[in-house]
């Protein structure tokens, strides 16, 4: 799901037991090649969990709110309160397991 709002993204926030943020650009090649990794390991492996994408270059006020400035930010979000915060080079296998860990614990 794309986020273009402020309110949206709070609403999105406050009322969510588990989402995955992705702030994004579409100038940015590490940002285009993770996406699809994410979405997929998102859909297959965490199925309860929301996943919204956030353009940072056309929502610059969403990305600052969330203090995501060096794209891509992933924020993981459990119950309102951010637990993980990755950004910049992200590798797929430690955000498995990360999100893992705490996604197996929160739905057991």
């Amino acid at each position: 799901m794309e986020i273009n709002t402020q309110e949206e993204l709070t609403q999105l926030v406050n009322h969510s037991d588990a989402l995955l943020l992705y702030f994004y650009s579409d100038n940015c090649a590490p940002c285009r090649s993770l996406r699809p990794k994410v979405q997929e390991m998102m859909e297959e492996e965490f199925g309860k969990m929301k996943l919204a994408m956030i353009n940072a270059e056309e929502n610059p006020a969403l990305a600052a709110a969330y203090q995501a400035f060096g794209l891509p930010v992933l924020l993981l979000f459990f119950e309102g309160k951010e637990f993980l915060r990755y950004s910049k080079y992200v590798s797929i296998a430690e955000l498995r397991e990360s999100i893992g860990r705490i996604y197996t614990l929160y739905y057991s």
